[in-house]
């Protein structure tokens, strides 16, 4: 159970900072304002996501219903997946794509670590 606990905290943590870090990034750096535009989305999206990006780690790390976090972790899911698709299909490098696609597997292990301590209670 402490070994099931320390794998959720981690996992959840990793994706706390990288989502707070990028919703950051995505009002501050001009290089992200420059890929949004290379990704062919429209500059009120970068101002939305990031806002988005803030609630989802404050409902992924608070202790609220189920139900909302089921939406916060369905959220990430797509934003992971969103952004992996957008990469790949707009002729970006290998490691571009692919990258989303790892934090959704530490996502993965955040939701499913989740699940298992929830149900133990």
């Amino acid at each position: 159970m402490k070994t099931l606990r320390i794998v959720y905290w981690i996992s959840t943590a990793i994706i706390a900072l990288m989502m707070t870090y990028s919703g950051y990034a995505y009002f501050t750096d001009v290089k992200i304002d420059q890929a949004f535009q290379h990704l062919g989305f429209p500059a009120y999206f970068r101002i939305e996501l990031a806002i988005a990006k803030f609630i989802g780690v404050v409902l992924l790390l608070a202790p609220v219903g189920s139900r909302l976090k089921e939406w916060t972790y369905a959220g990430f899911t797509f934003t992971f997946i969103s952004a992996g698709i957008a990469h790949g299909f707009s002729g970006d490098p290998i490691p571009l794509p692919v990258v989303p696609f790892v934090f959704l597997a530490v996502l993965t292990v955040s939701y499913f670590t989740y699940h298992k301590l929830n149900k133990s209670k």
